[in-house]
């Protein structure tokens, strides 16, 4: 999609509302320090070779302190290692596990980011206005388990794929859009960021919220993903939700406008859940 597509202004008017009330976006340069470094050079899709434009983490500092006391941030942190990274591999979920998915959903559903959505969702008649029934459909877009890979059991589902990340026969990183995951995972030595994606126009900065990259994830690279960066795990959950609900088709790419940034929203469904979704930097006002 071109720069010159038309942005869908009632999306973006309700996403900008989203992102005025999200209170729990971390401050750049306070709550956390990016250093993005070089520019990272072409790699094709498939190869896992690729020149190294950042010697240090994209992330400098992040105060994990201040993530473990919002509680949105704390439940989203004890999702993120109860999934298989390999789709193929049937995912075990343990009551534990979904006491957890419980735990995340009722702590989002207690934002106004994700009370907004809502409301915006029954306004468009794409979902009930009672709460729990509400829940029970982000549980089932995000949670319930499918088949991603033919040849084996339930495999995957929305959540992994986009905030968790997963490999396609070990050989190709699917998803992982999310920088709280990016992060730990870096600190693990299991991501190695390998620099930004921009024209030389559109460079990125420290400050900017959303950052097209290249990085590797246990020895798989990434060619090219993306990310907003110091949003709260209940901005894109309700991003993702609306993008997904205000659309049957197997995969849409809507742009949006959302604060100083130009982003399409790619959606990709998997039956009744979402396989995956992704902001994609397009440009972004000086």
């Amino acid at each position: 999609m071109e720069r010159g597509s038309a942005v869908d202004q009632e999306l973006s008017a309700v996403l900008n509302e989203l992102w005025k009330l999200d209170v729990n976006r971390l401050k750049p340069g306070k709550d956390y320090t990016i250093n993005l470094q070089g520019k990272a050079d072409y790699v094709a899709q498939g190869s896992n070779r690729a020149n190294d434009k950042a010697n240090a983490p994209l992330f400098t500092y992040v105060n994990e302190g201040k993530l473990k006391s919002i509680p949105t941030y704390a439940r989203f942190i004890s999702l993120l290692d109860n999934y298989e990274m390999s789709t193929g591999v049937s995912e075990q979920v343990t009551s534990q596990e979904q006491e957890e998915e419980n735990l995340f959903l009722d702590a989002i559903l207690k934002t106004e980011v994700m009370k907004r959505a809502h409301q915006h969702l029954v306004s468009k008649k794409q979902a009930s206005a009672d709460v729990a029934l509400f829940k029970k459909q982000l549980f089932d877009i995000w949670f319930k388990l499918y088949h991603r890979d033919k040849s084996g059991g339930e495999d995957s589902c929305g959540f992994e794929h986009v905030f968790v990340g997963e490999t396609k026969y070990r050989k190709e990183i699917m998803g992982l859009h999310n920088w709280v995951q990016f992060y730990l995972q870096e600190k693990l030595k299991c991501v190695d960021y390998k620099g930004y994606k921009a024209t030389d126009r559109d460079k990125p900065t420290a400050n900017d919220h959303v950052v097209n990259l290249q990085f590797s994830w246990k020895d798989l690279v990434k060619p090219t993903g993306s990310s907003f960066i110091g949003v709260s795990p209940e901005f894109e959950m309700a991003l993702f939700t609306i993008a997904f609900l205000m659309s049957n088709d197997r995969l849409t790419k809507t742009v949006v406008k959302v604060d100083k940034y130009l982003i399409e929203i790619v959606m990709c469904r998997h039956g009744r859940a979402i396989g995956t979704s992704y902001p994609k930097l397009l440009t972004r006002d000086p």
